[in-house]
């Protein structure tokens, strides 16, 4: 059951869902979506202090940095002037804009910068709304992530640690850091806690934690049984993602974009192949299984 003064945004796999949260002394939002859907953001936000007659966004809290959890943040910053809170291990990053150490040019991706104002320290909480929330750190799918309790309305925002039906990519292996015993931790931690709603990163809110947990363990034993699924999955997903985003795009400019993002060198060098082999592969992966499709001379999103 969700409490009185929060409303959640479930958007596409482009962008994260956003949690709003209203009450008399606090505006905030979890998360912001990708830069590409930052107006639709906006606009969201405006049309729910529009419906609740509230003053201003008071702050952006994010889970963590990836480009789709972030990506929105520039433009409520400049249209409503909030604060942004970030997971402390991301300050630095931050402040010196670092778009290597954030992941935007690992991964591909591209992320507005931003300044912040404050900072989520795993043990410590958080006003949000009506409801102060347990920061706990989330690491696996993203070392610095954090999840969101609300130990009164038993919530948990577990951003991209737990979906209704697995968890995120498991970045950190992509490149030879530890993920999968991570991953585990965290599952266990979210286990330990008394959670009557889960609100997911991506997909709609659900209910039967004990059923998500034993479905996310089960897809972390496939993957951390051999590296290689776990690099495949990740560059189906990167460039998937990317698709979303372009929607159709010159195949040549595709291929280019493959062998020059290094999470996807890294996934290469992880599947032993060399890069025009592994681009070949990796385009023709996703058509099969019917995530795009070619046309001409176009990579075409699909599914």
């Amino acid at each position: 059951m969700l409490a009185p003064g929060i409303e959640i945004y479930e958007r596409g796999w482009l962008s994260a869902n956003n949690i709003f949260h209203f009450g008399d002394d606090d505006i905030s939002i979890v998360d912001t979506g990708y830069h590409a859907h930052s107006k639709m953001t906006v606009d969201l936000v405006s049309r729910a202090l529009k419906k609740h007659q509230l003053p201003r966004l008071n702050k952006v809290v994010n889970t963590h940095l990836h480009s789709d959890h972030c990506g929105g943040n520039a433009a409520l910053l400049e249209q409503f002037g909030c604060e942004i809170y970030i997971p402390a291990a991301e300050e630095m990053a931050v402040q010196n804009w670092n778009a290597d150490l954030l992941s935007y040019e690992n991964l591909g991706q591209d992320c507005p910068s931003f300044e912040h104002h404050g900072v989520l320290i795993p043990g410590q909480e958080i006003l949000l709304g009506r409801y102060f929330w347990q920061v706990l750190a989330a690491p696996g799918h993203d070392p610095h992530s954090v999840i969101l309790y609300q130990a009164d309305h038993r919530i948990l925002i577990s951003a991209d640690a737990l979906w209704e039906d697995g968890f995120g990519v498991i970045f950190p292996e992509l490149w030879g850091e530890p993920g999968f015993e991570e991953v585990a931790q965290t599952l266990d931690l979210i286990e330990s806690l008394p959670v009557s709603l889960v609100i997911p990163g991506h997909g709609k809110p659900f209910v039967d934690l004990a059923k998500s947990l034993e479905t996310a363990r089960s897809r972390l034993d496939y993957l951390a049984s051999s590296p290689d699924r776990n690099a495949r999955h990740g560059a189906k997903v990167l460039l998937k993602y990317k698709l979303l985003e372009w929607q159709k795009k010159e195949m040549q400019t595709v291929t280019q974009w493959i062998v020059s993002t290094p999470a996807l060198q890294s996934a290469a060098q992880q599947l032993h192949m060399e890069m025009d082999e592994f681009s070949v592969w990796l385009t023709q992966a996703l058509i099969k299984s019917g995530a795009a499709k070619l046309e001409g001379a176009y990579f075409i999103d699909h599914g």
